[in-house]
């Protein structure tokens, strides 16, 4: 089994929504079980907390179920994981502090859109509804793109 962690800072908007929305592709792939999915923020705050109200409404509006508690990322997320997705580069800027990632480990959301799409996934925490939308649209175009990364070594756009 293959195994990808999605972070962001807080681990209660874009990284629990990455989580829902792949799980969501494996299972209509018939391939929840050959992806392990988790997400996890780079900051503790809102450890054990559910995903912010609004991202879960605005991923529910669209079939997605955000069903994790927010974590912390741990030191060891970097020995089981193989593939660590950070959705932004101050993510990436903060994982890279924590740990020695293997080469081809990290990576950001991004990796996995077209080309010129932004290089960050937005956090949208302090905006309005349409930020919530535009994080969805990035992870729903990305999420396919990563199962097959995972599953046969392909990446990007």
């Amino acid at each position: 089994m293959r195994r990808v962690l999605f972070v962001c800072m807080g681990n209660i908007c874009r990284s629990p929504c990455a989580e829902g929305v792949l799980r969501h592709v494996l299972l209509e792939g018939g391939l929840e079980d050959s992806i392990e999915v988790d997400s996890a923020g780079t900051i503790g705050y809102h450890a054990g907390n559910p995903a912010d109200p609004r991202m879960r409404q605005a991923a529910a509006r669209r079939g997605f179920s955000l069903d994790s508690l927010a974590r912390k990322v741990r030191r060891d997320d970097f020995q089981h994981f193989d593939l660590i997705v950070a959705m932004d580069r101050e993510n990436l800027t903060d994982l890279e502090a924590l740990a020695t990632p293997r080469p081809g480990q990290l990576c950001l959301l991004s990796d996995f859109l077209p080309p010129g799409s932004p290089k960050d996934v937005p956090d949208p925490y302090y905006g309005g509804d349409q930020g919530f939308e535009q994080v969805l649209d990035m992870i729903e175009t990305a999420s396919p793109r990563i199962a097959a990364h995972l599953l046969d070594g392909k990446r990007g756009g």
